[in-house]
């Protein structure tokens, strides 16, 4: 295994249990309405990601995108979703559903083959069908289970799926993205700060300097694992970073589990197999297609 190899792996793997581990942070915010949590995470996160592309200097980078409209419009849209995603996410684990973002994050891989299905008109193969299907199931039993559907866990894995393709029709790196979209988020986010504190409601300057800190910090729990990931997956093959993504759902179900003792009833048990089962489908095709692409390819491909 090459060096490089060897930090890739290093930084991909800190990217992802530093997401997994999250709602451990977002926990001790509990006092803080999820929406402020998430506006301070869009305010401090572009000034962490600022600093990072001055500092390396990429500010041309994202000069160059903003020129071109069909970028911006998918910024824009893709800004919508993160910020979805986000706000979602932060509210989940503060109302004990650490287990439903968990699920989400597990069956996201499966819906972005739908959305190729659906969006890009890609044909599935056999194992991808039973994958998908496998997980419609899951889906299915969980939702008679309890009455209604797992939405958290949707609303999760499709945000985060869609915006993931429209991040894939754009050509600018994975923290340039992230510098277009808070800066385009930061403009509301302060106003709703400002409103919050007018109001004489923000937790911000009130609940003590511990809490002052952890919000500011939110920016760089944001940040940080992106910029880990980005550098990982650049010195990773795509099959060895897919793999790692399933460990961030992990320790959020673990901790969901024996951590945070939430409910984990029968259907919960044969909804999470059969996702794990689908995910096992899933990745054993994502290989092996991987393995024969070169072999197909052309030297004109």
């Amino acid at each position: 295994m090459s060096r490089e190899t060897r930090l890739g792996l290093v930084y991909a793997a800190s990217a992802f249990l530093f997401w997994g581990l999250t709602p451990v942070y977002w926990k001790t915010l509990l006092q803080v309405p999820a929406a402020e949590i998430l506006a301070h995470r869009i305010v401090w996160g572009l000034v962490v990601v600022a600093g990072w592309m001055s500092l390396r200097g990429r500010w041309p980078e994202l000069a160059a995108g903003v020129r071109q409209p069909r970028t911006v419009a998918a910024l824009a849209a893709s800004t919508v979703f993160i910020a979805v995603n986000w706000g979602l996410f932060v509210w989940a684990v503060n109302n004990d559903r650490v287990l439903a973002t968990s699920l989400g994050y597990y069956i996201n891989p499966l819906v972005n083959v739908v959305l190729g299905l659906v969006v890009l008109g890609e044909r599935l193969n056999r194992r991808q069908w039973i994958a998908v299907s496998l997980a419609a199931v899951a889906v299915t039993i969980l939702t008679i289970a309890q009455g209604r559907l797992p939405w958290i866990s949707l609303v999760l894995a499709v945000s985060f799926a869609l915006y993931g393709l429209l991040r894939k029709t754009v050509r600018v790196d994975a923290v340039v993205g992230l510098a277009f979209e808070t800066m385009a988020l930061a403009p509301f986010a302060a106003a709703f700060l400002l409103l919050q504190k007018n109001r004489g409601v923000a937790a911000f300057g009130h609940r003590g300097l511990e809490v002052d800190v952890l919000l500011v910090a939110a920016g760089a729990v944001t940040v940080l694992p992106l910029i880990l990931f980005t550098l990982g997956v650049r010195r990773l093959p795509l099959s060895t970073a897919g793999l790692m993504q399933y460990i961030a759902p992990t320790c959020t179900f673990l901790l969901a589990v024996f951590l945070y003792n939430e409910p984990f009833t029968a259907a919960h048990a044969v909804s999470f197999s059969l996702i794990w089962t689908a995910l096992a489908i899933y990745t054993f095709d994502l290989r092996q297609r991987l393995r024969i692409q070169p072999k197909t390819s052309s030297p004109s491909d």
